[in-house]
């Protein structure tokens, strides 16, 4: 939270200008999401077949953070590379802490126990909010403050997290192996009937990631546009962009527990489906802001409801994946479910910025008026996920929480 989506888009638009930032920022997530997106099912085969999944995510954690210290401390073109080794981290690092959720959990609590993580998470994100109304634009201590709070607050998980580990270990870093367990994972979706519903699940998680990661990558810069269309001044529009964060935060710590609960009674592919109607809304809402002008007031509501469905999506996702998974693989699937996500990193912020070079660079409209139009680019996203997803098993508990047609 407050490298991708608060500071560092603030730092482009003050390293870039305005008109450009949409467009850099969007190519600098792509390059970064694509690096993960080649990397993650190689990632995935390799965990499978080590002893403990751990050392992974402390390595990973550890290229993060040195990579995020050291941003802001050059020039522009070496903060940006910097950054693409960051975030490559962080999103490998993501992959197998999800991985570990069978680890700390059951089939019959795994929702609530996702919850109970995305809820603290988000706690995690007002430290960040903190930081950065302390420190304001001394972009280089920053990053610093956001590296050193990130690295002290996994110690936790590196050391009281403790896995069962593989009975069955075996050579982690030869290649024949592991391109043998990636066919394997090829062929598997191929033959996707033995595995029913995986297939779509992966193909819809494209499309609405997709949205909702560019959404919030893109949240800072639509934030700050917004008060600058309003007449705020600069300082007056960052605080604001940061308030609108701790709004979004908010609301997603306190209904990731319900959440949870939700799709511990309901099942993961209900909960999920009635989230993906939630994101509808919203991104309607979150259009209407910059096509129509309106007060930056109405920020605040949209923030809301973002908190709340990305929480959802949040809590909802990992269960549904793992219930669809076949327990011995789950390193290797979570690496295809990682590597969907970095795809639509990439497609997200390739789309996003070719919209705002189109409307905003060549056509000359203003700024919050082509992102809004990109918001609704995104909205397409989601209903296309949301139609894909409905003929996919539910295995969870059944209830009368209605998830469409398809309930």
């Amino acid at each position: 939270m407050g490298v991708i989506s608060v500071t560092f888009p603030h730092f482009i638009e003050m390293s870039v200008g305005a008109t450009r930032a949409d467009r850099i920022w969007s190519l600098i997530q792509s390059i970064s999401y694509g690096l993960i997106f080649v990397l993650s099912p190689v990632l995935g085969a390799m965990t499978d077949r080590a002893a403990r999944r751990m050392p992974f995510l402390v390595w990973s954690t550890i290229v993060s953070v040195t990579a995020t210290a050291l941003l802001a401390k050059g020039s522009f073109f070496a903060s940006a590379v910097l950054f693409i080794v960051a975030n490559a981290a962080y999103q490998a690092g993501l992959q197998f802490y999800d991985s570990l959720l069978t680890e700390v959990s059951t089939p019959e609590n795994r929702g609530y126990i996702s919850g109970i993580g995305v809820g603290i998470g988000y706690i995690g994100s007002y430290i960040a909010i903190g930081l950065g109304l302390w420190y304001g634009d001394e972009f280089s201590t920053l990053f610093v403050a956001l590296a050193a709070s990130f690295l002290l607050l996994s110690l936790p998980c590196f050391f009281f997290v403790h896995e069962r580990g593989n009975p069955n270990p075996q050579p982690v870093f030869r290649w024949r192996p592991i391109a043998n367990g990636i066919g394997e994972t090829i062929r598997t979706l191929r033959s996707s009937q033995q595995y029913p519903g995986l297939l779509r699940f992966l193909v819809g998680r494209v499309f609405y990631t997709d949205a909702i990661n560019t959404v919030i990558g893109f949240m800072a810069l639509y934030a700050l546009n917004i008060g600058a269309a309003a007449g705020m001044s600069d300082d007056a529009a960052r605080q604001h962009k940061d308030i609108t964060f701790l709004v979004a935060i908010t609301f997603a710590v306190l209904s990731g527990f319900v959440w949870g609960r939700a799709t511990d009674r309901f099942g993961p592919k209900r909960t999920l489906m009635v989230v993906l109607q939630l994101w509808i809304v919203t991104f309607i809402f979150a259009a209407a802001l910059g096509a129509f002008a309106l007060a930056p007031g109405w920020l605040f509501v949209v923030a809301s409801l973002v908190g709340i469905a990305m929480a959802g999506t949040w809590v909802s996702d990992r269960p549904l994946m793992l219930q669809l998974t076949p327990a011995h693989r789950i390193g290797e699937f979570y690496g295809l479910y990682g590597m969907v996500g970095r795809f639509s990193a990439i497609t997200g912020p390739f789309l996003w910025g070719l919209t705002t070079y189109l409307l905003v660079e060549r056509s000359g409209l203003p700024v919050l008026t082509g992102e809004a139009i990109a918001i609704l680019v995104l909205l397409a996203m989601i209903i296309v996920s949301y139609r894909i997803l409905q003929p996919v098993p539910d295995r969870g508990r059944q209830g009368t929480f209605s998830s469409g047609p398809s309930a």
